[in-house]
């Protein structure tokens, strides 16, 4: 067979040869804009020649500070397309640790939105390697700033050569792009993606039994764009010719919505939160989603109430999904086989709102203290992965060693597997709570919180107790309109006939809002400190 590497530029020659006329949509601060695939390959290839007239070599990174865009689409194959590493920064992480990991990755050239300008002023005079501030706005002039040297993104592609070939001098195992972790505790740590892991990732994105993504669809990624490239989608999108929906800056449930009917999206893509916000939009307006042929949902584990309205109440599937900024990220994703079709809606709800069945390219395996567990749905370990777009090693970090050993990433992850092999998350290896020596997953509780028609958002965490070691409490915030009518006494009710009497909250506690981590999962740890006068009331 021929050996022909898989480059991420020729994934964009393609929808420039086959898919000229199919379109990205763009949300920007000025409005809805549309560029064709033609289009978008001419400004990528422009965008390109300007970077390397800037003097960025292969091997050196690229690091953007950039909502869901068509200038940050560009960026995603330009920057590749010369050789250079594509470093996606997530602009929710704190000053510290954007710094830390500007520095760690030693960007030459950061790409900006222009309203983002002022996060990175604050933090200029730390930057050790930055030698170029290229900013990306819909204004004709550049803004004001304290950066400096900074570059027009629009001129600088005007500039550019549209002609511009992309580096073929690559191994399909050379980076292409890097993210790091969201970093719950301690710095973040760095993933390094290759040519070959992203495309081959694309590839299975396409695959039926997966997330089946074709030319037909229209796809709108509201998973940003630094949260692992938004899961992939992007770079998938573009090799099948598939139209893109941006979602843009600042969106909000109801600009989701509108786009979703506006532009007839089919499939969408983004974490839990996210999708119960667009479920208390779509129940207070009129919307035309008739479109919306699949939701996919991962980052934590999505409550079954939210599955069901959506199926149920909206008939749009809705499709589980797991993965890790370690893993590019799709590994586990959940659908009915051929013969689960005929089970009770119930039954069905149970899978489906479980994690799901490996995807092919992966390897799994579930370790627990004395080796692997049983696939019975009951017996609880680790996660190990392995496979082609699975990362290796942390980028410089000698936190390595504690995940990556023996071939295997050590996911941190506890989960069941049933006679069927799908995967249930249980819970972090931090988060699971151990009362009386019996294991109580926080994720169950939680998910059968938000089962009730009064619960927005709900998250459970371990408590020191002096006799049982850890026992669970949990902090729930109401729906607007059951907020004065809903009692502590009626969720405890709710949740008895559910749960061993031993795995009931010892309290819950009410809350206007539930801390979260830069890319929208329950941050635990916060909600400890948030927590700590009231749990010292209850020693």
């Amino acid at each position: 067979m021929m050996n022909v590497p898989l480059l991420v530029s020729s994934m964009l020659e393609r929808a420039e040869k086959f898919f000229p006329k199919k379109t990205v949509v763009s949300r920007t601060s000025a409005g809805i804009v549309t560029h064709t695939y033609k289009e978008i390959g001419e400004r990528t290839r422009r965008l390109a020649s300007a970077l390397e007239k800037l003097g960025v070599s292969k091997g050196e990174r690229v690091g953007t500070l950039a909502w869901n865009h068509h200038r940050h689409l560009e960026a995603y194959f330009a920057i590749p397309g010369i050789g250079a590493v594509l470093h996606t920064i997530n602009i929710r992480l704190s000053p510290t640790h954007i710094s830390y990991i500007v520095n760690h990755a030693e960007d030459k050239v950061l790409l900006i939105d222009d309203d983002l300008l002022p996060l990175l002023e604050k933090i200029k005079d730390e930057l050790k390697t930055v030698v170029a501030f290229i900013i990306m706005t819909d204004k004709e002039n550049l803004p004001e700033t304290t950066l400096e040297p900074i570059y027009h993104y629009e001129k600088l592609v005007s500039e550019g050569d549209p002609t511009h070939a992309f580096n073929k001098n690559i191994d399909e195992n050379d980076p292409v792009g890097m993210c790091y972790t969201s970093a719950t505790t301690g710095n973040p740590k760095g993933v390094v993606y290759s040519h070959r892991g992203v495309v081959l990732h694309s590839m299975a994105l396409g695959l039926v039994d997966n997330s089946s993504l074709s030319e037909n669809d229209v796809a709108m990624p509201v998973v940003p764009m630094f949260h692992v490239n938004a899961w992939g989608l992007p770079f998938a999108a573009v090799w099948f010719g598939t139209t893109q929906v941006m979602p843009g800056p600042y969106f909000t449930p109801k600009v989701i919505a509108e786009l979703i009917e506006s532009q007839k999206v089919t499939i969408t893509a983004g974490v839990p939160t996210i999708w119960l916000g667009l479920l208390n939009e779509l129940e207070q307006g009129n919307y035309d989603t008739s479109s919306l042929t699949r939701i996919l949902c991962g980052g934590s584990a999505a409550p079954k109430g939210l599955i069901k309205a959506f199926e149920t109440k909206y008939k749009i599937p809705f499709i589980h999904a797991y993965g890790m900024t370690e893993t590019t990220p799709l590994v586990v994703l959940s659908r009915l086989k051929s013969y689960q079709h005929d089970l009770s809606d119930e039954e069905k709800l149970e899978i489906r709102s479980k994690q799901g069945s490996l995807v092919p390219g992966v390897e799994m395996k579930v370790v627990g203290p004395d080796g692997e567990v049983a696939w019975d749905g009951k017996e609880m370990g680790e996660l190990l992965l392995r496979g082609n777009w699975i990362a290796d090693e942390y980028y410089r970090d000698e936190r390595s060693k504690d995940a990556f050993n023996d071939g295997w990433l050590h996911t941190g992850d506890v989960v069941t597997v049933d006679e069927e092999g799908i995967v249930k998350i249980v819970d972090r290896t931090k988060d699971l709570i151990k009362s009386g020596g019996e294991w109580i997953s926080s994720v169950d509780i939680e998910n059968a919180l938000m089962a009730h028609e009064a619960v927005f958002e709900a998250a459970v965490i371990a408590v020191p107790h002096e006799r049982w070691q850890e026992r669970p409490i949990a902090c729930v915030v109401l729906k607007e309109a059951a907020k004065k009518a809903t009692t502590k006494e009626e969720l405890f009710e709710f949740l008895k006939p559910q749960f061993a009497k031993w795995w009931i909250p010892d309290d819950i506690v009410f809350m206007d809002e539930i801390p979260k981590t830069s890319v929208g999962k329950f941050l635990k740890r916060a909600l400890r400190d948030k927590l700590k006068e009231h749990l010292s009331q209850m020693k």
